[in-house]
């Protein structure tokens, strides 16, 4: 064995030695491509063959991103391909079907009822019952998410144990959850429990509970809704009934309050309304209309008559020879009368008619009564005009003693009244076939508080008026005392100017005088260059002063201030 085993390497070398390098290059790939290929079969012969999840294919990503997050929540291991979970074994795939199931976290292709087709010799009764329990759960929590309104359900079914005796047997019970986008009226509700009464085997009305999944209350207790639809129907024929009233008062109140504004003040508005259902069923036959009437024309020239002959058949016979009576085995009545000629006997008939089909105008009426408002009670208040009373001067006259303003109540005239109680009739569509009531009253009203703002207002304002009044006139005294100031004060000013003009006026002629008469008298005088400057100063003073009185004033007034 050794020797044949080292013959065949020396052989394997010489070869080896023998090859060009492109030959050992493929020679060594082609062992590489085996190597690889052996260790994948071996690795795959290793690894334990994948299980299906479900034998239907998932073709919606948001189902298959449930499921994925369904198994990583609970750590399990398991791969995607195309749409298929694939489990590591048989035994973790049967235990998360009817979890998924139950959840309803399953293909949209695949049933609930698709567990019951797989095959396992494992499977019990027991097992069974549980399947069949959660796919009633999934297909009937389908069937209500598929309900428009309906968000969510959840659904919880229980089946009892069998019994030996019937009597003894426990009814299937079932509790609904409900999460809806809106309140489910009362129909909605019945519906949804036809559905699943209809659903499940054996489930009776007081076995099932429908429960509002936002509030908690239960939804399908329908007896004692009774008392509360019978409440709301009240409530609804109360709001029709009160809709009518109004528009009645409104009417009444837009109508009257135009010619007596802020007068008119409803008292009572009752509307019988009869919200019974009635349908009646009625053929109508009318004349039939050959010519229309013209409305241009003033008087009626339309053709109505009652009836149209449709057919008419008219019968006219004579018959001259022998007659036919009828005869029958003797001594009975016979069944088949028979007719024998009688020879002997010669006679004449004559047979005459006319028959005529008419067509006649038809109308053929179904009917059903509609709530209507019938008899109508409504009272009236109107109320009396207050005129204030007015002076020569068109101000109102107030009463001193009292601090009020007088008035004087107008009240309404029987003519008055009664075009009132034809304008309350027309607003209200009287009829007095139906029993309509109508009452209208002129009733003075309580108006105190309102006169006495009103009053106070007026006074306040009286009085306001009167010291702005006060006020004025005390300004225009002050403003007159001021300018009769000013015009003396200017007057005594003026008179003391003239008077120190005057005197510097004498003293002037004096000293030219007194140089006059000593230049006269050949007397030499010299005057000194303060005495020429002051001289000349007091020459400018005085002509400025009769140029500019009132600025020579303003400069002496300042010269006083400041010594």
């Amino acid at each position: 064995m050794n020797e044949r085993l080292k013959s065949v390497t020396s052989n394997f070398k010489g070869k080896w030695a023998a090859w060009k390098p492109l030959q050992k290059a493929i020679a060594v790939g082609i062992a590489a491509v085996l190597l690889i290929a052996v260790i994948f079969l071996v690795r795959g012969s290793s690894r334990p063959a994948d299980v299906r999840l479900f034998n239907r294919t998932i073709t919606n990503d948001s189902q298959i991103e449930a499921v994925a997050n369904r198994l990583d929540s609970e750590n399990v291991h398991y791969r995607i391909q195309d749409g298929i979970f694939y489990m590591d074994t048989e035994a973790v795939a049967r235990k998360w079907r009817p979890k998924l199931v139950a959840e309803g976290l399953v293909p949209s292709t695949m049933s609930a009822y698709d567990v019951f087709n797989e095959k396992d010799w494992t499977r019990t009764d027991f097992d069974n019952k549980v399947h069949w329990q959660e796919a009633m759960e999934v297909r009937l929590r389908d069937n209500l998410r598929r309900l428009d309104g309906i968000e969510d359900a959840a659904v919880n079914i229980t089946y009892p144990e069998d019994a030996l005796l019937s009597e003894d047997q426990k009814p299937v019970t079932a509790s609904i959850t409900l999460w809806a986008s809106y309140s489910l009226d009362k129909h909605a509700i019945q519906g949804i429990h036809e559905l699943c009464k209809k659903s499940v085997e054996g489930l009776l009305d007081s076995g099932l509970t429908i429960i509002d999944g936002k509030t908690s209350n239960i939804i399908n207790d329908f007896e004692g809704m009774e008392a509360i639809d019978a409440l709301n129907i009240q409530e609804r024929e109360q709001r029709i009934r009160q809709k009518w009233e109004a528009q009645y008062s409104s009417a009444v109140v837009v109508q009257l309050g135009k010619i007596y504004p802020d007068r008119v003040h409803i008292a009572n508005m009752t509307v019988e309304i009869d919200f019974s259902k009635e349908q009646s069923e009625a053929t109508i036959y009318s004349g039939i209309t050959i010519q229309p009437d013209d409305p241009n024309t003033p008087y009626p020239d339309g053709k109505v008559v009652e009836s149209l002959v449709e057919s008419e058949e008219s019968v006219d016979k004579e018959y001259t020879g022998t007659q036919f009576t009828p005869e029958g085995p003797p001594g009975m009545e016979g069944q088949n009368p028979i007719y024998a000629d009688n020879l002997n006997t010669i006679g004449k008939s004559t047979e005459k008619g006319v028959k005529r089909n008419y067509a006649l105008n038809s109308e053929h009426k179904i009917s059903e009564k509609k709530p209507m408002p019938g008899r109508r009670t409504i009272a009236v208040n109107i109320d009396s005009k207050w005129v204030r009373e007015l002076d020569i001067d068109g101000n109102f006259v107030v009463d001193e003693e009292k601090h009020r303003i007088k008035r004087d109540r107008v009240d309404l005239s029987p003519k008055e009244l009664e075009d009132a109680v034809s304008i309350v009739k027309g607003a209200i569509g009287y009829d007095e076939m139906r029993g309509d009531e109508v009452v209208v009253r002129n009733i003075p009203g309580d108006h105190d508080k309102e006169f006495l703002e009103e009053d106070m207002a007026y006074i306040k304002r009286l009085k306001r008026n009167k010291a702005i009044i006060l006020g004025l006139i005390g300004i225009a005294v002050v403003l007159v005392a001021f300018i009769l100031f000013r015009i003396i004060s200017r007057e005594l000013e003026r008179r003391r100017r003239l008077r120190e003009e005057e005197a510097l006026r004498r003293q002037r002629e004096e000293r030219e005088k007194a140089l006059w008469d000593a230049k006269e008298s050949g007397m030499e005088v010299t005057m000194s260059v303060e005495e020429r400057k002051r001289a000349e100063l007091q020459e400018a003073a005085v002509a400025m002063a009769k140029e500019h009185p009132e600025d020579v004033a303003m400069l002496i007034r300042t010269w006083l201030m400041e010594e």
